[in-house]
């Protein structure tokens, strides 16, 4: 599922600047989350780099939303394809 960046946010940039997928860009005084860029951070780490580090708890799973596991790594390795390879460890 994606994630998406509530009223909360304090519009600090914390979290735009450790989405490894450009995800995150500021839209008329707060920050949100382009779903179809957004993989929570699937082969990057064990947790969604915005959630982590955003201090006001903005940055939440959107109910909107919801993907499957295969689609997040399906879209993840479209993202990267040209980095690097995306690895999930069971």
């Amino acid at each position: 599922m994606a994630y998406m960046i509530t009223s909360d946010c304090i519009c600090c940039q914390a979290c735009e600047w450790e989405c490894p997928n450009q995800a995150i860009s500021e839209r008329i005084s707060q920050y949100v989350i382009d779903p179809a860029r957004c993989t929570e951070c699937l082969g990057e780490s064990g947790s969604p780099h915005c959630a982590d580090i955003c201090p006001v708890n903005a940055c939440q799973p959107d109910p909107e939303n919801h993907e499957s596991l295969e689609q997040l790594l399906a879209k993840a390795r479209s993202l990267h394809s040209r980095k690097r390879t995306v690895h999930v460890s069971a």
